[in-house]
């Protein structure tokens, strides 16, 4: 069957625009990084300029205290069994304890965006989250957003004008993770054509677990 040359121009757009990505994804810096973790092996693991980006804490001896995100990287939570890869961003802070990662805070977004497109990205992390292990703390006060169909996707825009969702999950004794969806930008006009969204992760221990 031949293909028409509209369909043709098609699929090569396609084609040129997964690459396009893959290839912003190949020369994007990476952040490997999982609570627990040392400064050196986190410095080591990744291509982003963590130490360029450190604060040094002035004790004695001085040592890191935070390091701060603000160039385009790709953020691996490396726990092996438990991992999760986030969407490029340029918005984080990883925090440190004792020359270990204590808690990071980030967003797999680089700008605010439409409720449309804000769903993609929710839906996407949250599968990953569900696949790697990570369990609601509470099903009835911060449970996963549910956007499974337009009901409830109409119902979370309506909520994002009020006030943030946020879903806390657990991998217990272990991490925490606050996943936190909110109304960023227009949010007073109320008008769910021009609003814009935005999503925060934070990770830290889990200190929900008895």
């Amino acid at each position: 069957m031949q293909l028409s040359k509209k369909r043709v121009w098609i699929i090569l757009a396609a084609a040129l625009a997964a690459a396009a990505i893959a290839y912003s994804n190949w020369s994007t810096d990476t952040l490997r990084v999982h609570i627990g973790k040392t400064y050196d092996e986190t410095v080591a693991d990744s291509t982003f300029g963590v130490p360029a980006h450190t604060v040094i804490y002035p004790g004695n001896p001085p040592h890191p205290s935070s390091a701060w995100i603000s160039t385009p990287v790709i953020i691996h939570f490396d726990d092996p069994e438990h991992g999760f890869t986030l969407p490029v961003t340029k918005f984080g802070s990883i925090g440190f304890d004792e020359g270990k990662v204590s808690n990071m805070t980030t967003s797999p977004m680089l700008e605010t965006l439409p409720f449309d497109q804000l769903v993609v990205v929710l839906d996407q992390l949250q599968s990953q989250l569900k696949n790697a292990g990570w369990a609601e703390w509470n099903t009835e006060t911060n449970p996963w957003v549910n956007t499974a169909d337009e009901a409830s996707r109409k119902t979370l825009q309506a909520e994002l004008f009020d006030h943030v969702m946020v879903t806390v999950l657990l991998i217990p004794h272990k991490y925490s993770l606050a996943l936190n969806v909110k109304c960023y930008a227009r949010c007073d006009e109320r008008d769910p054509k021009t609003a814009e969204y935005l999503i925060d992760v934070s990770v830290g221990k889990d200190y929900y677990s008895e």
